[in-house]
């Protein structure tokens, strides 16, 4: 089992940042990717960024150029810097892993963190 808790999210103004943190606790061998989704008001909970162990990234268009995951594998840790913050990336943000046991790939999410972003 994999437990997910995230940090760091808060209400900043357009144009300011913030930086997420996740930290992955319990019993587990290791984790394969980890990364980022939101869910805005009466909408999907969608993909913001994601990042493998190995530490290839992926990253969904709207964020391009402004937000950079990272990760320390030894902490157990995924980052979510965000820069340039805009109004419409005000959501609840989760925390997410996953790891392959025996063929099967579990997922594993966190309870969320909300980013409040004013023009």
């Amino acid at each position: 089992q994999v437990q997910l808790v995230e940090s760091g999210g808060g209400s900043v103004q357009a144009g300011g940042s913030l930086r997420l943190s996740c930290v992955a606790s319990g019993r587990f061998f290791s984790i394969n990717s980890m990364g980022w989704y939101r869910q805005a008001p009466d909408k999907q909970r969608a993909l913001v960024a994601t990042i493998t162990s190995g530490g290839s990234t992926d990253y969904v268009d709207s964020v391009k150029g402004r937000f950079t995951i990272s990760r320390d594998n030894a902490k157990n840790t995924v980052y979510l810097q965000m820069n340039s913050l805009k109004p419409e990336d005000t959501a609840v943000y989760y925390c997410y892993a996953d790891q392959r046991i025996v063929g099967v790939l579990y997922d594993y999410w966190g309870q969320g963190t909300q980013v409040t972003v004013s023009s």
